[in-house]
């Protein structure tokens, strides 16, 4: 429940972020009766990508056998992959896209383009949507579907609150702070999931394990305990892993802190420039 909460809280958030500043810039050059267009692209996005979440569920529970484990294993790369880039992508990008959103929102409502507003939110949310619709069903493979449907519907209850809340009141969450702790929680869970996918293509004989069983710490932390199922549900928890997962959990920290190393010393000429 705690990863589905997560991501459709991060998802969600940033969706309705998107959303409030084009409809606050809609107010502020007096054209707020477009909102309805806006509301209008936002609302099909979202029955889109409720639609592409129902698609891939049942995709995934037609699958039977070696194929339901292929199935499950690839997606839960693809996700922590798009997982990884969208955190990195957003951390990039996120100080520009404010300015570029109010152009292009300026332009649209000032030249009368109800299907550039109409498109733009349809675009914004349906990307969110999409994303969100791939990482919980990669959740519903280290939980139960139940657990992630819960926590998906709290997250998105909390990211419209704290929406609300934010352009509401005097009060102003530090998004930035915000999304930079997510997204450290996240890059745990993609790393999960990274050595939960090569478990699944372990079984399915698509990845050899090479070494079955690296060590084995269930006699100390059973990882079918509560404890144990927590810490797999979050962060791809095995008690007895082979070498390949070793290998791929392993080499996924590395190439994460090899971008976050080359980003700081991109960084640094440019601070030193300010």
């Amino acid at each position: 429940m705690i990863p589905a909460f997560l991501l459709a809280l991060r998802e969600g958030l940033e969706a309705t972020l998107i959303l409030g500043m084009v409809i606050g810039v809609l107010h502020r050059v007096g054209r707020p009766e477009q909102g309805r267009i806006v509301w209008l692209g936002a609302g099909l996005a979202a029955l889109v990508s409720l639609g592409a979440a129902m698609g891939l569920y049942v995709m995934g529970i037609s699958f039977e056998g070696q194929a339901e484990e292929v199935f499950e294993g690839m997606a839960m790369l693809l996700a922590a992959g798009v997982l990884t880039w969208m955190i990195f992508w957003m951390d990039r990008q996120g100080r520009v896209i404010q300015t570029e959103l109010e152009k292009d929102v300026r332009r649209a409502a000032l030249g009368g383009g109800q299907w550039a507003l109409f498109s733009l939110a349809f675009v914004a949310v349906l990307r969110e949507g999409i994303e969100l619709a791939l990482f919980l069903t990669a959740a519903t493979f280290t939980t139960t579907a139940w657990a992630t449907l819960v926590g998906g519907i709290l997250g998105l209850a909390a990211a419209v609150l704290a929406g609300w809340l934010l352009f509401a009141s005097t009060s102003r969450l530090d998004v930035r702070a915000f999304f930079q702790v997510t997204s450290i929680l996240l890059i745990f869970f993609a790393a999960g999931l990274v050595a939960h996918g090569v478990h699944e293509l372990n079984e399915a004989g698509t990845i050899p394990a090479i070494v079955e069983h690296v060590w084995d710490m269930n006699p100390v932390l059973d990882e079918d305990s509560g404890l144990g199922q927590i810490l797999k549900t979050l962060f791809g928890y095995n008690g007895n892993p082979s070498l390949t997962e070793v290998m791929a959990y392993a080499g996924y920290w590395a190439i994460v802190l090899l971008v976050l190393r080359h980003r700081r010393v991109q960084m640094k000429p440019a601070a030193a420039q300010a």
